[in-house]
């Protein structure tokens, strides 16, 4: 895998939300869940998972989807484009959709998660799955430590890996 350039952009289908990210990602994931599978039109979902307040996103937002207290979408009004996911539990963290980035040369899942509900012909090339998620906070904390080892640039002359 290999570390974004930064700044991040992107932006929704018409181009009416923009996106800035100025932090490396904190994990990559696929999810496999229906919820995800109906939202983007597929048998997974892409996700980038950023310090919250590394995250710019102008235009307005509108919340949207499967929805609930503990969990909410937001789309782009105009086009209805799956922009971002924000988890009251991890209000420090914000979901990006991987496909609104303008690149993805770096990208790579890390992990996937719901493949109890996963597409049997859907592979995904990942270094840990989950048949649902992650169960405690330091296992997340964990993955995440993974992640950053696996993105950090290696000192000249030592193996990255």
């Amino acid at each position: 895998m290999t570390q974004p350039n930064l700044p991040l952009t992107g932006a929704c289908l018409c181009g009416a939300v923009q996106l800035h990210v100025t932090a490396f990602p904190l994990l990559t994931l696929a999810c496999h869940c229906r919820d995800c599978q109906k939202l983007a039109a597929s048998a997974y979902s892409l996700t980038v998972m950023f310090p919250a307040e590394a995250v710019t996103a102008t235009g307005e937002l509108v919340l949207g989807g499967k929805h609930s207290e503990e969990r909410k979408h937001y789309y782009c009004p105009t086009c209805l484009s799956f922009v971002l996911s924000r988890l009251k539990a991890a209000p420090e963290r914000v979901n990006l959709r991987a496909s609104l980035l303008d690149d993805l040369t770096w990208f790579t899942p890390f992990v996937e998660i719901m493949t109890e509900e996963k597409q049997p012909w859907a592979q995904v090339p990942v270094s840990h799955s989950y048949a649902r998620f992650p169960t405690t906070a330091e296992e997340l904390a964990d993955l995440m430590d993974d992640y950053a080892k696996t993105i950090a640039p290696s000192a000249p002359g030592t193996d990255p890996a």
